[in-house]
This record gives structure tokens, sequence and C-alpha cells, in this order.
């Protein structure tokens, strides 16, 4: 049991650390809730304790101090709804006079939310002073923001060495999220199978290095593929390519040969003569793509190799797209992925999502309530499967 799960919050203010970074179309909508849904079980666990709660996050990357875009007051309406119709107060301000009496006054089963941590320049900056600003608005301090837990922001990570070892912990959502990950990084039973997409090596050669000592099978899809195909001395047309990384990615694959790690490329695609989704397509080797076609999708044979791999394999990581999926004519391949691994799951292997496209690509196709775990946070995630030390789960483990 977590620290949090045991904790009685009677009578306490919990200051929580949320990530309610979410995006907002031009009326302040809110497109997607996802990460203010995955918090909700630690708000109402504290509630139902009889404590109140304090709620601070940032939202998007505000330039220069307080914007209307990025004012959390957006948020208010939609959390209340969330949580049931609890009336949610708001203080224009997270530090100051008005936070403080806000969160003072707050009574046992209340909610306050603050404003936009980010308005000031010592949230990024990790100042020392402003942490402690914060930490005085709570008695216990609770970080359940996964997605910023790489970062070694005030709030994130700073403010922790202000509360007493019993008074700081995770939320429910970090709990699940470092648990899911240790499963994956250090008790994956094999045959373990990471799909790594996207469109650059760059991106993901940390990850890949990392999981070269701990997976059995690497899929590799997305543009990246293609590097990996010239590398070989394939001829990939207009394709996406990182020419700088042909060397390394052919040493990725020296080194997964003397570990035997099976790396598994496609070895068909969906090619078009333009990037969009109006193009004309066709099908082709991945190693023989013609002059003036591109490569946007893995192909049948690809999707049905890697689909076979995945549903004998006992752990999955899946971190990027095979394709750009966004567009209907390239996402037949991430959609056979998200089928291959809900089945493998049901089968039961342990299946963890984790990225901003794989967990998008999950949610478009329906499949987030058939894989194991899905992570919320897309950097963190990354950089704790690079083998990373993540500043805002140190904080509270130290």
């Amino acid at each position: 049991m977590s620290q949090f799960s045991q904790h009685n919050f009677n009578g306490q203010k919990a200051l929580i650390r949320v990530d309610f970074n979410v995006p907002l179309n031009a009326e302040f909508v809110i497109t997607d809730d996802n990460r203010m849904r995955a918090t909700l079980p630690t708000i109402k666990k504290i509630l139902a304790d009889g404590g109140s709660v304090i709620l601070m996050s940032h939202l998007g990357r505000p330039k220069d101090g307080p914007t209307e875009k990025y004012s959390l007051k957006h948020l208010i309406n939609h959390l209340s709804e969330l949580l049931g119709g609890v009336t949610v107060k708001f203080a224009d301000d997270c530090i100051g006079a008005t936070a403080a009496e806000l969160s003072a006054s707050l009574q046992p089963g209340e909610v306050l939310l603050l404003e936009n941590l980010r308005f000031y320049k010592e949230e990024e900056k990790g100042d020392a002073a402003f942490a402690e600003k914060l930490s005085k608005l709570g008695d216990v301090y609770v970080n359940d923001a996964f997605g910023t837990a790489h970062r070694a922001h005030a709030s994130t990570a700073v403010i922790a060495q202000f509360f007493a070892k019993d008074k700081k912990m995770f939320g429910l959502v970090m709990n699940g999220e470092v648990a899911s990950a240790e499963i994956v990084l250090h008790k994956a039973e094999k045959p373990f199978t990471a799909i790594i997409g996207g469109a650059k090596v760059s991106d993901k050669i940390l990850i890949i290095e990392n999981l070269l000592n701990r997976a059995t099978d690497i899929i590799i899809g997305g543009g990246m593929a293609y590097t990996f195909m010239k590398a070989q001395g394939g001829q990939i047309g207009n394709s996406l390519c990182e020419n700088d990384r042909l060397d390394m990615a052919l040493e990725l694959l020296k080194t997964a040969e003397a570990k035997g790690v099976n790396i598994h490329l496609p070895s068909d695609s969906v090619i078009a003569d333009a990037f969009s989704a109006t193009a004309n397509t066709s099908s082709a080797p991945s190693n023989h793509i013609p002059d003036g076609w591109m490569g946007l999708d893995i192909g049948e044979n690809a999707a049905a190799q890697f689909s076979n791999v995945i549903k004998s394999s006992k752990t999955i990581l899946w971190n990027g797209p095979m394709g750009v999926f966004e567009m209907e004519k390239f996402q037949h391949g991430t959609k056979a992925i998200a089928v291959a691994v809900a089945e493998a799951t049901t089968l039961g292997a342990f299946s963890l999502v984790g990225g901003g496209d794989s967990v998008a690509a999950v949610n478009q196709f329906g499949f987030a309530d058939q894989v194991s775990y899905v992570s919320t946070g897309g950097g963190a995630m990354l950089e704790y499967f690079e083998g990373k030390v993540l500043p805002g789960i140190a904080a509270i483990n130290e």
C-alpha cells in the first residue's frame, strides 16, 4: 500500500501539484480533459477523508506574467462538474494575500484552485523562496503531476523540502505511473517487446539504448524507420531521414545483434506522393521506395509481422505511432498495433502505453481501457525509460 492510500487527510489541507496543462480552443473550452480526469481519485480520496484540497498547476508556456489565455480560471466550471458539483474556489494569484486568505479559510470538503504557477518566472527557475511561499498554503504536499516530474521546478521538486517526511507523498496518478514504469524497467516478464515509433531516431536514441539491455524485441516504426533503411543501403525516396544519424542507426543494430535483441523494421510501407491526406497512395518494400514517394505508414505485411511479435509477448512498452495516424489513409499500421497490444493484454501481457502520440492513438481508436496502463506523462515517461532520475520523484523519496 502507498503512503497516500494509508494517510488520513481528516482536517488537513492537502496542497496538490496536479498536471492540468490541458488544451483549450479559441473559446477557452477544454478539448481533452484526460489529465484532469486522471487526478480525480486523488482529490476525491482527500475530500472523502474530511480534508480540503488546494490545487496548483501550470498551463501552457506564458512568456510575460499573467495572460488571459493561460489562466486556470477557464478550468473552474469543468472541474466542478468532474467533481460532481463541488464548488471550486479560485485564487487569482498562486501566492500572496488572496491565496493565503482563501487557503486559510478553506473548510473540510472544499476545493481551491490557484492561478497558473508559470505566471511567475520563479516556478521554472526552481526558486526556493517561491516554493516556500507555496508550501505555506497547505499542511500536506501531494505530487500527482507525473507529466512534470522530469522538471526541477519550484512546485514539482523544490517545494518538498519544506514538508516533513510523513507530510509529502505521491498521489494516485504518480503512484500508478511509477509502479507501471518500474514493472517494465525492472520486473518485465520475457518476451518483452518495446514498440518505438515517431519521426526521429535522435529523439529515441537514449530509450533504445536503455531498452537494448532489457527487451527481447524492439519494433521500430514511424518516420524513424527510414533512417535505419537508408543506413542499410535501402532506397527510401522522399521519406523522412536523418542523414546525420545513419552511423548511429547501424551502431544500434550492431549492439542489438551482439546482445541477442531482435530489431524488427517494417518490411513494407504505405507510400504517398505527397505529405497530404488527399495524396495518391501505393505500397512498396520499405527499402525500395521510388523517387518522389515517401513512406507514411507501415504496410500490411509489416503490420501482420509486428502484430505476431506483440501477441506472443508478456511485457509490452509502446512509445510512438507507426505512421501519420492523424490522416485516415495512414492510420492502418498504428491501429493494427493498438489491436495487437489490446489482444496481448487480454492474453495476460502487461502493457504500458506512454508518449503523447501513442496515448492519443489508443484513445482515438478506443483501446485505452484494453491496455494495462496509459501514461499521462510524455516527456517524463521518456526520460524515465532513458534511465534518468526524475527530480519530482527524487524529491519525495529523499
